[in-house]
Formats: structure tokens, sequence, C-alpha cells
């Protein structure tokens, strides 16, 4: 006879993620049961098209067509939000918790527009709003600065966090494609969506990166504040100079704070040291490089979407909740731990530079662009010129020292209008993990 609890997960959403979990709790049902010692069950599931429903494999018994009937089923204890989305997705967090359920949830674009909100709602009904999938897939990342990295301070977070843009300049890089090439490939692979611009203008690295930031910080970053740029204005030849200089370009998110106290949240394009190894960070995978003052540095590494992976991080959270169950823990409030940090701007920012111009190949150009760097207090560290180049006008390649975000944009503003300098500079910051 089987003594086991059950715990009564509900889900909401049929997509590629909502049916790998439901494949995988039927799959991995007696794996999580000896591991928690508890019956993880799916009761309920809500879709909008009951045919998905039968496509996937769930009994016509379970299926309902309207959210709000699992928000508020008295006979869940669980419910799983994938459905998507910032306005539906957040009534149905918000009314299963009010109705007494733990949530778990994927959906880092509403965490990160809504997740005070919705954790001060968690924390009045005591109930556990979890979100390890919302950011790198299959990657524990969540509950390693939760709870693995518990006893640090955390200096610093740099993540590739968006698989689709790994993959873009990944083939950029080894297939020599660019940037239009690279992304045309990759919706033809299945690794971009009709739309693309979530993915490729940073928006969706930008929302992980605020999940991050409120776990590390305490205190969420809304996207609109976060600086955000994508790839489109990425050419090859950015790629082919910055592997001469020892360098890989990556679409970083960088989090990290000051001793002051002030801290940076920005999502761009970022060259890296070919030896540093989110470097080797390729295709699809992603990986987040987090500094603590006691670990050191630790990497976590894998695939950052797709259904299976996704499940897998979903399954975690439902274990934390099944191994207590059915005792519970105290829930736990997200952002809010430093009220009173400052969230700098762009324009306060120290960085590294990558600076490619197109100008007159003739003499005193360099001298030209050194004079305007040098009077805005910006240091040239390296040069490059290619030799081989024929024509009226000639690549210029500079890497600068460290430099204040203003000075050195107001330094490119100069620097644009010299005569001898045709078209708009090309700049790119540079991150060396110091």
């Amino acid at each position: 006879m089987n003594n086991s609890p059950t715990l009564r997960v509900g889900l909401a959403g049929l997509g590629t993620v909502g049916a790998s979990v439901w494949r995988r709790l039927a799959s991995q049902a007696d794996l999580l049961q000896q591991r928690t010692g508890t019956i993880v069950r799916a009761m309920q599931v809500a879709v909008r098209r009951p045919e998905r429903a039968r496509d996937v494999g769930v009994p016509d018994y379970l299926v309902v067509n309207d959210w709000r009937t699992v928000a508020t089923n008295p006979e869940l204890d669980v419910v799983v939000e994938l459905m998507g989305g910032t306005t539906d997705a957040y009534e149905f967090i918000s009314l299963a918790l009010q109705n007494g359920k733990h949530v778990i949830t994927a959906n880092k674009a509403l965490l990160a527009e809504r997740g005070a909100e919705l954790f001060q709602t968690s924390l009045k009904h005591q109930r556990h709003l979890l979100f390890e999938a919302s950011v790198g897939g299959g990657i524990p990342i969540i509950r390693a600065l939760r709870e693995g990295l518990a006893g640090n301070r955390i200096i610093s977070i740099h993540g590739i966090i968006n698989g689709t843009c790994n993959y873009i300049l990944t083939r950029m890089e080894e297939a020599d494609l660019e940037f239009a090439d690279a992304l045309a490939e990759a919706k033809r692979e299945g690794y971009a969506e009709a739309d693309d611009s979530l993915d490729v203008d940073g928006h969706d690295t930008a929302h992980k990166a605020a999940v991050l930031a409120a776990l590390a910080y305490g205190f969420w970053v809304h996207p609109q504040a976060l600086y955000t740029e994508g790839l489109r204005h990425v050419e090859k030849q950015d790629l082919l100079y910055a592997r001469k200089l020892g360098y890989r370009l990556k679409l970083l998110a960088i989090i990290r704070t000051d001793t002051d106290g002030a801290v940076e949240v920005r999502v761009h394009p970022t060259l890296i040291p070919q030896t540093n190894l989110l470097a080797s960070v390729r295709g699809v995978f992603n990986a987040v490089l987090v500094r603590g003052d006691v670990a050191g540095d630790t990497i976590s590494y894998g695939r950052g979407a797709g259904g299976d992976p996704t499940a897998s991080a979903v399954l975690s959270d439902l274990a934390q909740i099944a191994g207590h169950w059915p005792n519970e823990q105290k829930a736990r409030n997200v952002g809010h731990e430093a009220l009173h940090s400052r969230l700098k701007t762009m324009d306060e920012i120290m960085s590294r530079y990558y600076l490619r111009l197109t100008v007159e190949d003739r003499p005193g150009v360099l001298a030209d662009v050194a004079r305007v760097l040098a009077d805005h207090q910006i240091g040239i560290s390296s040069v490059i010129q290619p030799e081989t180049h024929v024509g009226e006008t000639t690549p210029l390649v500079i890497m600068v020292h460290d430099a204040v975000e203003a000075k050195f944009r107001s330094a490119v503003k100069k620097i644009a209008a010299i005569p001898a300098v045709k078209g708009p500079p090309v700049h790119l910051r540079v991150e060396d993990f110091e």
C-alpha cells in the first residue's frame, strides 16, 4: 500500500513547454516520488483549444478551457502558469495565490514587469511563487542564487541568456555570415520566431536580467529603465576584428554593484576575452557567470530554452514543494532587501570600448582621432589598420582604455565630425572580467 501524500497540480497553457511538462510529469513520476516522498500528479489542464490537449495525450476529463477554473479549483495544491503574456497570466497567478495555491511560472516578462506586486501577493497569502524556469531553461541558476550562494554577497553576474542571439553570433563567426543571413538561418532551423524582435532586439535578455538583478540585489528594475541594445547593427567584420584582437562577441547581460551600492543592469553586444569561459559558449546554449565574495566565480551552462529543458526547471520547482509536502515551507519574497539601492544610468557606467571608423586613407587621420580621445581623457590601448585594404577609405579599429560612457559618447560624436571620417562610427563595449 502506498502511503505517500499527493501533490495535486494544475496546468495553464499547453504550448511547447506546457506539453513537455505534461509528458515529463508522467515519465518522471516514479523518480519524483522516489526523491521527494510525494506523488506529484497533474489533475487539471486549462487550454484554449481542446484538440491541442488531445494531441498531447491529456485525457478529456482533465481538460477545461478557462484558466479561472484551474486558479480557483479547491482540489488543487499548486498551479503552473505556462500561458505567456502579461495580462491573463498576471490575473491567473494573482487569483491562484488568493485561492491558496502555490504557483510556478516560467514567465520572465511578467516577473520583470510586475514581479514586485506578485511577490507581495505571495507573501500576503503565504503561498510560494517559484520561477526557476524563467531564466536559463534547464540551468538551475535561480536556485543557485537563492540557495547555493545565499551566504555570498553577489559582486557581479554576466549572462549569455538568449539562445537565439547566441546562435546568430556563432553562425556569423563560424560561417562568415552577415546578421540578416544568420537570422534567416536561425528561423529555418526553428531557433528564431517569425517575429524576432523579442529575442534579437534584446528584450528577452532584459527580462531575464531584471529577474537576476532582483535575486542578487533585492529590487526590481522595470525593463523600460534597463539599457537594452540588440544585434541588428552588428556586422561580420566586427566579429573578425574582435577575433584578431583576442575577443569574441556575445549578447551579454551585465549585472553588478559598486562599493557605494549603485547597481548596473544592462544588455548589449559585448566583446569578451577568448580566454574567458563564456567565450566558448556556442550555438543555442546559455551560460551564467556569478561572482560571489566568498565562492568567487561559478559558472552554470546548458540549454537555455526548449520544451524539455524548461520543463526540467518546472519539475525542480514542483520537487521543492513536494519534498516538504504536506508540510509547507515559509514563503519567500524577492525584491525587498535593498530598497535603498540605486540603478546606475548608462552615462555613469565605466567600460572599455572597441571603436571602428571608416576613414580617408591618408596620413594624420589617426592623430586627429587620438587628439579627440585625449581631450576627453580617454587613452588608446591598441590600433588595427589593415594594410591590404584597397580604396580611398580604410577601416581603422581602435581599442580604448576604461572610460565613462558619457565621455566616450561625446568623443565619438566629435570624431564623427572629423572630415576624414566617412560614415557613422561603430562602437562596442568590452568586458574584461577584472
